[in-house]
């Protein structure tokens, strides 16, 4: 079950997915308790998390050695490869928090998410040549009416055209990483390392001028609860959860990655309700049964698939 290019296991780059999307569940709560601290803005905030992400990463590399892929090849394709995936990062996160201004938290989240998965298939099955097939079709509409159900559940969403533009901008921004980094995955060039510190320089410099203008200095009254939230969102649902991902993201077909990622609005939802006190309603339960079962359903497919295609290789 490992992948021939870049030697990961299929199934542990499905762990690697679900942990990633999972750790990025816990931002928004963390987040949460950050504006509950402080007057830092959500365009700051993005920026300390990349920039303190990328500090983590790369005192992360100077503690183990380079992969192969990550000593090799010229360095104008790493810079490319750095830029392209930067930019993708820069304008997901970026294109997001502005949906969400424009026309709300729920209505950005199911865009934003929802049309990942529908834009990485078709542009998985025009440039990878990566068939989806009746089945993961099928869990793909099962996990977007779980997004759907579970994120607009309550109905007091509020539709506004520009915020649906810049939400659909912020999933092709994602689509367009995802598609890369499997591109090169399936290449022999991935670097999950390499390829997450190069995403967060770019996306660091791309967020500082917008950082600046919002105001990146916070003040607050709790200078250490706040030191310690932003060192957990730098750590957890970033530095590690953005080398999980690429690392994973270069192994698994692109469209069972953006289903798991969708893990992220559940582990929101889970977290609302334990740590900050929402209240667990019908619409929470059954978006939740929803998509975790079409994740659980596609990365069984996933795994079956990859002992398929190893055992065919086995016998030629």
């Amino acid at each position: 079950m490992s992948n021939a290019t870049s030697g990961l296991p299929v199934g542990r780059g499905l762990l690697y997915l679900t942990v990633a999307g999972a750790a990025w569940g816990t931002a928004g709560a963390a987040a949460s308790l950050v504006y509950r601290t402080s007057d830092l803005g959500p365009v700051a905030l993005s920026f300390w998390r990349c920039a303190a992400g990328l500090v983590l990463l790369l005192a992360a590399r100077l503690l183990r050695p380079a992969s192969p892929a990550a000593v090799s090849g010229p360095l104008g394709r790493k810079v490319l490869r750095a830029t392209a995936t930067g930019l993708g990062l820069a304008v997901f996160q970026t294109a997001y928090f502005a949906a969400v201004s424009a026309t709300g938290l729920a209505v950005a989240t199911v865009v934003t998410l929802g049309a990942g998965p529908v834009l990485i298939a078709l542009g998985a099955r025009l440039t990878l040549a990566e068939r989806l097939g009746g089945g993961g079709a099928a869990a793909v509409a099962g996990a977007l009416t779980g997004l759907g159900v579970l994120v607009l559940g309550g109905g007091s969403a509020t539709v506004r055209p520009w915020g649906v533009l810049l939400a659909l901008l912020s999933a092709a921004g994602y689509s367009v990483m995802t598609l890369l980094t499997r591109w090169w995955g399936r290449s022999g060039e991935a670097d999950a390392a390499g390829t997450s510190v190069g995403a967060f320089a770019v996306t660091s410099l791309c967020l500082l001028p917008f950082a600046l203008a919002e105001g990146v200095l916070p003040h607050t009254a709790a200078p250490g609860r706040l030191l310690g939230l932003l060192v957990y969102i730098a750590a957890v649902p970033t530095a590690l959860a953005y080398a999980l991902y690429f690392a994973g993201a270069a192994v698994v077909r692109s469209a069972t990655v953006s289903v798991i990622m969708l893990l992220e609005p559940v582990a929101a939802a889970v977290l609302a309700v334990v740590l900050l006190g929402e209240h667990l309603t019908a619409a929470t339960v059954t978006g939740t049964l929803l998509m975790l079962g079409s994740v659980g359903g596609l990365a069984a497919a996933e795994a079956r698939g990859a002992r398929a295609r190893q055992e065919r290789e086995v016998l030629v």
